[in-house]
Order: structure tokens, then C-alpha cells, then sequence
């Protein structure tokens, strides 16, 4: 890297706010992986408290039974205690040990039952004797356990006291939403979802980098307005949609992030276009890193991206993740712990998403005030920038931006055409702009 890109970069950071390091965004999602979070509840609340202490967030509250699309906000569930005790009275399962062991959403249950009687309401995963598996039962009122399938099998022929200490009552559907002003009203969506239950990688992981993303970001001087969602899969961000209708229409790009705490590398599932600027631009900002990743071709299975991404909507949003769901062994399970998650790989996630916004942030479309031939450099002083003791910039950068710069290709355009990086070729930019050679066209010129 040269070193006027090391300047340039610094003080982009500087710009936008302070870094994140590994260790802060790994200590976040130990304090939230305690906690008891569902689609709605008091689980919610608290996690949504705890990224107001840094992210001064609105926190919305959607009533039970609200219409949004073709969905209804259900009942507000909370739990208190569950447990499965033997005859002699001893746990055999404790949800005070793992908030994994009852099925999320279950409705209260309070009797004795023989183990017959009982398996049904069991779940284990008999390939990974050791783990506890995460299940749910949102919208079929019904309840379970979820137990170590080596536990499982070690029940004896007995009977069972049976409890969930839970409520399903009407209540509210909560989520948070962070947004930075910029100097125009178009939006960077980026979301997360903060309903899984003492999971890190699904999803703690984005939440803590999205936070992040938004602490650096807040009270800074931005072009584009960003707007952060901190929301309940599925059920969050079609209420949001629902509810903010006349919001979709600035969204010009969008992330949502997911899994991004795990050591594989990035994936990147595109929007549905499949050729947005923001899937251009991931791949170029990934490209640049050097790093081994892959581009997926989108799909309308996943996390959010497939409601924002509906027809109706058709917003241009993809998907970040590390290793994608499903596709790693720890997924939905309880060994998605502490342990799986590296701070290494979450501050990878965080600079890798802070340079996709600051790509964004200064990707323009330039206009070559001089096209008729190639512009006298020398006589304007330029070539002291490119040919000097340190250069700044290199010649042939320079030479690509004069010639691509015909106000219909932008920068990342040239920088993909070119092969170089989205530096070199805004760094070249920068001068030739500084020199008159250049003039910025705005959206209406385009």
C-alpha cells in the first residue's frame, strides 16, 4: 500500500470516529449471551437497553395484534423458570443452566408425565451428542425441551414434573432503531436481528459490529443518511417495513449483517438486482483486502435481506456474513458459544464493513473539464505528485480517472475496470479535482 493511501485512510478514520477493536466488540456480546431473547419480551428490552448505552437508539414498541403485511404481531412471551425434575426432585433439565433448553415460545405447562408421554416434547441432535439444540414455536401454540441428546438417553423409565414458568400475553413487538443524518436524505439501511437466545455467532456477533458501526458513525459529517435496525427476524423487519412505508423510498443501499464472529472468511450474498452499486462495491472493498472470500448469488431464503428484498419492495440489500448459516456445525446449537466466536474475526467483520461505508460515503462521478486530448500535466505542476521523490499518487491512476471520467462512470466503475484499488483511483481523483482538471456532477447531471 503507498503511503498516501495509509495518510488517506487514517484520516478517513479519523473522520468517521473511533475504531472498535476486537477485544470491545467480543466483551458486547458476552454481556448480551446471557440473556433470554424471542421475537418479542422483555429478553428484547434488556439487550436493546444495554446498545443504548453507546448507541443513543429510539426504542419502538408495536402492539400485539397490529396488522403488518400479511403478518400479525403476536403475543408478547416471557419466561420466568422451566425444569424437568425426576421423581427424587432433581433437575434433569434446568433453563436456569442454558435458556437454550426450553423451545422457545412454549406455552406454560405445569404437570407430572411418564417418559413416554414425555419424548415427544424432547428435541435433542443425535449428531452432536453434547449439544443442545435451539428450536422455537412462534406461531403453533405448543411447548418442548431442548436437552444433550447423551442426556437424553440417560432418562430413566419414571415420572416427571413438568414446568415452564412462562406468559404469552398481549404485550409488544420491540426493536431499535439508530439513524445519523447526512447531507442528503438518501439511506444506508444497515440491520441486524437481536431475537436468538444465547447464541454468539447467530447473531450477537452483528449485533455488537453493527453497534459499533453506528458508534462511529453518530454525530459525524456524512453524505448519505444511515439508519441503523436493531429488530426481531422476520416478524421486525416486515413491521418495520409495514409501518415505514414512506422511508423505503430513500434507501439507495443496505446491509444486513449476520454471523460475522466465526473463523471462516467473508461471504457475501448479493441483493435480488444481483448488480447494485452496493454488491459492486462489497466485492471491490473485499477484493482490495486481499483476504479469500466468495459472492453469492441471492437467494430468497435467509435473514432479512429476503423482506427488504421482496417485489414489492425491491430494495437494493444484501447480506455479510463470515461462514453462512447452516453451514457450520455450531449453528443453532449450543456450541455457538463464547468459544466459537474469535475478537480477531469480529474486528475483521467491523473494518471490513467500515471500508464498504467509506467507499460508499466517497464514490462519485467525475467529469474531465479538459477531454479533448490528454491535459498538459506539467505545466499545472502534477507531475510533481506523480513523478517526484514520493509520488502521491501513481501516473497510471491518473491517466485511467482522466480517461473514465466521462460523467457516466464513477469511481468504483473505473477502479473495477482498471484493477486497481478503489484508493489509488480516488487518490487520483482527489488531485485532479484539486487541479481544476476535474468537476463532481451531481445526481440531477448524471
Amino acid at each position: 500500500m503507498e503511503k498516501t493511501e495509509i495518510a488517506s485512510t487514517e484520516t478517513r478514520s479519523r473522520n468517521l470516529g473511533t475504531n472498535a477493536t476486537g477485544a470491545d466488540l467480543y466483551s458486547l456480546v458476552e454481556r448480551l449471551y446471557p440473556i433470554c431473547r424471542s421475537i418479542t419480551g422483555n429478553g428484547v428490552r434488556e439487550t436493546l437497553a444495554i446498545l443504548k448505552e453507546s448507541v443513543p437508539m429510539e426504542i419502538h414498541e408495536v402492539p400485539t395484534g397490529t396488522e403488518v403485511f400479511d403478518w400479525t404481531v403476536p403475543k408478547e412471551w416471557n419466561i420466568r423458570d422451566a425444569y424437568i425434575k425426576d421423581s427424587s426432585g432433581r433437575r434433569v433439565v434446568d433453563f436456569r443452566k442454558s435458556n437454550l433448553h426450553v423451545v422457545n415460545y412454549s406455552v406454560p405447562v405445569r404437570k407430572k408425565m411418564s417418559l413416554r408421554e414425555l419424548r415427544p416434547h424432547l428435541h435433542t441432535v443425535p449428531r452432536y451428542p453434547d449439544r443442545i439444540p435451539y428450536r422455537t414455536t412462534y406461531y403453533n401454540r405448543t411447548w418442548g425441551f431442548c436437552m444433550a441428546h447423551a442426556e437424553a438417553e440417560k432418562l430413566r423409565d419414571d415420572t416427571y414434573e413438568v414446568c415452564i414458568d412462562a406468559s404469552l400475553e398481549d404485550g409488544h413487538l420491540t426493536y431499535g432503531e439508530f439513524v445519523v443524518p447526512g447531507e442528503t436524505r438518501e439511506e444506508v439501511l444497515l440491520s441486524s436481528h437481536v431475537c436468538h437466545p444465547s447464541m454468539c455467532n447467530d447473531n450477537l456477533s452483528a449485533v455488537a459490529v453493527m453497534a459499533a458501526v453506528a458508534r462511529r458513525l453518530a454525530g459525524r459529517k456524512c453524505r448519505y443518511s444511515y439508519r441503523f435496525l436493531f429488530i426481531p427476524a422476520t416478524i421486525g423487519s416486515i413491521a418495520w417495513l409495514s409501518l415505514n412505508l414512506e422511508k423505503t423510498g430513500n434507501i439507495r443501499h443496505g446491509l444486513v449483517g449476520a454471523c460475522l464472529g466465526d473463523g471462516g472468511m467473508i461471504h457475501y450474498k448479493r441483493t435480488r438486482n444481483g448488480d447494485a452499486e452496493i454488491d459492486r462495491i462489497v466485492e471491490k472493498v473485499l477484493s482490495d483486502a486481499g483476504a479469500p472470500f466468495q459472492m453469492l448469488d441471492f437467494t430468497p431464503y435467509g435473514y432479512d435481506e429476503r423482506q427488504y428484498g421482496s417485489p414489492g419492495f425491491d430494495l437494493p440489500v444484501g447480506c455479510i456474513m463470515r461462514t453462512p448459516h447452516g453451514q457450520f456445525a455450531e449453528y443453532h446449537t449450543s456450541a455457538d458459544n463464547l468459544d466459537f466466536v474469535k475478537p480477531d474475526a469480529l474486528e475483521d467483520s467491523y473494518r471490513r464493513i467500515c471500508e464498504i461505508v467509506e467507499t460508499l460515503e466517497v464514490n462519485r462521478i467525475y467529469k474531465n473539464t479538459h477531454p479533448f486530448g490528454e491535459p498538459h500535466l506539467g505545466k499545472r505542476g502534477i507531475y510533481e505528485h506523480v513523478s517526484g521523490p514520493e509520488p502521491t499518487v501513481d501516473e497510471h491512476s491518473v491517466f485511467w480517472v482522466l480517461n473514465l471520467c466521462d460523467g457516466r462512470h464513477s469511481l468504483l466503475d473505473i477502479a473495477r475496470r482498471s484493477g486497481f484499488s478503489f484508493k489509488r483511483i480516488q487518490a487520483a481523483a482527489e488531485l485532479l479535482h484539486r487541479y481544476g482538471l476535474l468537476t463532481e456532477l451531481s445526481g440531477s447531471d448524471v
